[in-house]
Formats: structure tokens, sequence, C-alpha cells
């Protein structure tokens, strides 16, 4: 499963050649992302790993009237997750 940024963006659908946050240092649209900084600062993957998810910061963010995605980034943050327990779970069962 590729994680392809912070905020659950899939960067691969967006129009700007962008590898995602997770691969670059800064964003191309600015010095940085409170969202990206966040993650990292707390060691995570992506935001849905976060014991505050969905955080105000991320629904600011997803409900944004000009830059948001109606949430679309919370749910995916979501199914990453989702995807991670279930990985885990077959691990755990091959034990």
């Amino acid at each position: 499963m590729q994680i392809e940024s912070r905020c659950g963006i899939l960067c691969s659908d967006c129009e700007f050649d962008c590898p995602g946050c997770t691969q670059i240092e800064k964003p191309f649209w600015g010095e940085s992302c409170p969202v990206k900084s966040c993650a990292e600062q707390a060691g995570l993957s992506h935001c849905g790993q976060c014991e505050k998810f969905p955080c105000p910061l991320l629904n600011g963010f997803a409900y944004d009237p000009e830059q948001g995605d109606d949430g679309k980034r919370i749910r995916q943050c979501a199914q990453w997750l989702e995807k991670e327990k279930g990985a885990s779970h077959s691990e755990k069962a091959k034990c």
C-alpha cells in the first residue's frame, strides 16, 4: 500500500507533477504544510493513525471552501488505517 500524503490526498490523482508530501521535504505550494508537519512530528505515516483523528486542523483543510474536498482526504486516511489493521491482523494470524 502506497501512502502518498499525510492528510489523505491522493497525489497521483492530482494535476500537479508532485510525488506527494511523503516523498518531498516541503510542499511545492509553499514553505510548509501544517498537516504534514504535525503528522511527521508525531511519527505518523498519515493522519488516520493519530489518536485525535480527525482533528480540527485536518477538518479545516478537508472542508475549506476554496481548497477542501468535502472530507475525501479524511475518508482516505480512514481507508489506509483499515487496510493497515487488516494487514496487521493477517500477519498475526500467520504466526
